[in-house]
């Protein structure tokens, strides 16, 4: 009997890691979104800081980032056992907030590029100003980055909740929690890695020697301090794109009639010849994209029509 009872704990505790690894993975992919765009903002937070400030930086925004996770998760199972309602409308909020800020992200570069490229140069004479408290400025780059850090963490335990609501409670405790940890060490380790991956391509671009092995060190340095602006601005866009893709995509799939308005759309693309198939995956990812787009524009104006209300009447 003893034999039978281990062997059957055993296969629950079996089954309850498989349902994990499946609704992990499976969060993971919808949180691909938010999680290039905390890694592009968070990178971009953090530059502008003395080398030698870089990582201690970097360790305080991710130590305030498990703070917000800290914060948020047990807010989320509260929702589910309480409020289970809730999960769908705050989904669509979060997808809504996704698409906002991608139309804002691509407003600002295209309206403001100027000014954008002003404040950045204005950043740089205060960093050389031997006047201005550079300790003081640290912290409010910390403050701010793990500010935007919650807002992020909080989309990600939002379109992991729909993911997991279903799901029996143990499983959604396991499951949001590993996704806040391997979210927080991913993104905070790949920021980590892109502040000081200039740093590592001077240190190799300065090898000394004329053997091939030098040689080829400096050519890698020099690649990678070419590529490391690319990086940035290749994350930024690509984070801008999935933000579309799956807020887009969370919309969609609240709103019946559209979704299946897209899903018939797509379908339509399975009798192309031989790429039948993926132009069906890409036209539904496209036109999920597309909606994220028109969503994220049409709460951008009524964010922007509001402000102009209130205006006068904080004037």
């Amino acid at each position: 009997m003893a034999g039978s009872s281990l062997l059957a704990l055993i296969d629950d505790i079996a089954s309850v890691l498989d349902d994990v690894a499946v609704l992990t993975k499976i969060a993971g992919k919808k949180t691909a979104g938010v999680l290039g765009d905390d890694l592009a903002l968070n990178a971009q937070q953090v530059t502008g800081v003395k080398a030698d400030r870089e990582l201690p930086v970097v360790w305080a925004v991710a130590k305030g980032s498990f703070l917000n996770k800290a914060i948020l998760v047990p807010l989320a199972l509260a929702i589910s056992v309480y409020a289970p309602w809730a999960v769908t409308p705050l989904l669509m909020i979060g997808g809504a907030f996704l698409c906002y800020e991608g139309v804002e992200k691509l407003a600002h570069r295209f309206l403001q590029g100027k000014g954008g490229a002003a404040e950045h140069g204005e950043h740089l004479r205060r960093l050389a100003d031997p006047s201005v408290d550079l300790v003081a400025l640290e912290r409010g780059k910390i403050k701010g980055a793990i500010r935007t850090d919650f807002i992020l963490s909080a989309e990600i335990i939002a379109i992991t909740l729909g993911t997991v609501a279903a799901a029996p409670f143990k499983t959604q405790v396991l499951v949001l929690s590993g996704i806040s940890i391997l979210m927080t060490v991913g993104v905070y380790g790949l920021v980590a890695a892109i502040v000081k991956l200039d740093d590592g391509g001077l240190y190799l671009s300065r090898r000394i020697g004329e053997g091939a092995a030098a040689r080829m060190q400096r050519a890698v340095g020099h690649g990678v301090l070419a590529a490391a602006p690319w990086l940035m601005k290749t994350l930024s866009v690509a984070g801008t794109a999935a933000m579309f893709l799956v807020g887009g995509g969370i919309l969609v799939h609240g709103i019946p009639a559209l979704h299946h308005d897209i899903e018939a759309l797509a379908h339509s693309l399975v009798v192309v010849p031989t790429i039948g198939p993926v132009a069906e995956a890409i036209a539904s990812a496209l036109l999920n994209g597309l909606a994220g787009i028109v969503a994220g524009a049409v709460v951008l104006g009524a964010v922007l029509g509001v402000k102009r209300l209130m205006q006068p009447r904080l004037a």
